[in-house]
């Protein structure tokens, strides 16, 4: 049996609010203070994965993270009772109590880096979990991430989940946000390609507005970490033109899967010089490269037509899936109707509404980890995260009595909010039969 590309889906915690805690992701900042729905969040996120493995492909569940984030407080100077944290932290600080609370870690395509084991030197599977040292709410996820993961891919003989970089600037890493794996099969060495935002020992290429939260000293620390050939390894950088329009990661602007690219013209600096590489790099290239002037970056970001799963089906054609946002766009829609009419490698388009993620900015690609797995690594994963009808019935009704269907800033204060996390996740880890893994049940 041949490798599949399995995804691992985030799912929506108990606080997911909207604060926009994310200078340069513009969604975020549009919707901040608005009132959230946590409930319709995680069941909109549940059909996506439900849909997906109906359609046959390998799916999986990556659990919420604890929020609020108690221990954090605490080490913040806060003390007493958790009620006491509670109540002092929303009085000296309402957005610190934000971000302690913040939900972002559903979208795990920032969760880490991953390599398949036919590239990395060992034969294993390796994760990195990313540091997110960009943004203080994403930047405490990383232990929390780390647990998780091991409890997923817990058999160290396939499997090797690293801790992540070190918390500062030099190093700041994203994720599989800004990394594709380009090649014609699943199961043979690919190219692996790192897309930056900065290189901190040269600054000639910044943007003006907004961070580039990637670096390539991050990327290349990971490479190495993974055991990559450096030969088919390469660095590339974001054009920071599109930063500054919020393009904040490489997959708001570009989605690859096996031979296929298709991105946005501007989304790379020396983009043709890029393309001639990869043309003589990898057999059967495709590249699918969307001009301005039929979707504008900024048409890009506000439908996230990039942050879309490419999809390989068994017979060999690609599936599209997209965010609500692609269709309900007219320009959008008719240049994708125009692309499957074309016939080429992408022959079909699926949408699905994620509209709770998508206003904290967040769409299909953000709420997915790509990880490529043979069948002897299917088999040493953790079973009991795979989606099914009968997995999917019962998250489904886990999330109607244990999560709000109302949510505000305010409501975070609540004490009885944070005792409903903890036994919603305390539940949910022997539902996936994961252990002991949250801080209050250690």
């Amino acid at each position: 049996m041949k490798a599949i590309e399995a995804n691992f889906d985030g799912l929506v915690g108990l606080t997911h609010h909207y604060a926009g805690l994310s200078f340069g992701n513009e969604a975020s900042t549009r919707h901040q203070y608005q009132p959230s729905n946590p409930r319709l969040a995680a069941k909109q996120g549940l059909l996506k994965m439900k849909a997906l493995s109906e359609m046959g492909f390998v799916q999986g569940i990556v659990p919420p993270h604890e929020r609020p984030n108690l221990p954090l407080l605490r080490q913040l100077g806060y003390s007493g009772s958790d009620d006491k944290v509670l109540e002092q932290v929303s009085k000296s600080s309402p957005m610190l109590l934000s971000a302690a609370s913040s939900a972002s870690a559903m979208w795990v395509a920032n969760a880490a880096t991953v390599s398949p084991s036919a590239d990395s030197a060992d034969g294993r599977v390796h994760f990195t979990v990313s540091n997110l040292n960009n943004k203080f709410h994403r930047a405490m996820e990383a232990p929390q991430t780390a647990r998780l993961l091991r409890a997923i891919f817990r058999d160290p003989q396939y499997f090797a989940v690293h801790d992540a970089l070190p918390h500062v600037s030099l190093f700041g890493d994203e994720g599989a946000a800004n990394h594709n794996r380009l090649g014609a099969e699943y199961d043979e060495r690919n190219l692996q390609i790192f897309v930056y935002g900065r290189d901190d020992y040269d600054d000639s290429a910044v943007p003006a507005r907004y961070p580039a939260r990637q670096t390539l000293q991050a990327s290349q620390a990971v490479s190495r970490l993974h055991q990559l050939d450096e030969s088919y390894t390469l660095f590339i950088q974001q054009n920071p033109y599109v930063i500054d329009q919020g393009v904040f990661h490489n997959d708001v602007i570009a989605v690859s899967n096996r031979e296929v690219l298709f991105y946005h013209q501007h989304a790379f600096i020396n983009d043709s010089m890029l393309m001639a590489t990869l043309e003589h790099r990898i057999p059967k290239f495709t590249a699918i490269a969307v001009p301005e002037n039929r979707v504008s970056v900024a048409d890009a970001v506000s439908t996230y037509l990039f942050n879309s799963q490419l999809l390989s089906r068994h017979d060999g054609t690609m599936l599209l899936l997209l965010p609500e946002e692609c269709h309900q766009h007219s320009g959008v829609w008719r240049y994708l109707c125009e692309l499957v009419d074309q016939g080429g490698p992408i022959r079909d388009l699926k949408v699905c509404n994620l509209r709770e993620s998508m206003h904290n900015g967040g769409g299909p690609a953000c709420l997915r980890l790509r990880v490529v797995l043979t069948a002897q690594e299917q088999n040493a994963l953790n079973p009991a995260v795979l989606m099914n009808d009968c997995l999917f019935s019962i998250l489904n009704d886990w999330v109607d009595r244990h999560y709000r269907d109302y949510l505000t800033q305010a409501d975070l204060a609540d004490p009885q909010l944070l005792k409903e996390g903890r036994e919603a996740l305390d539940e949910l880890t022997q539902l996936l039969n994961l252990g002991s893994l949250y801080p209050f049940q250690l």
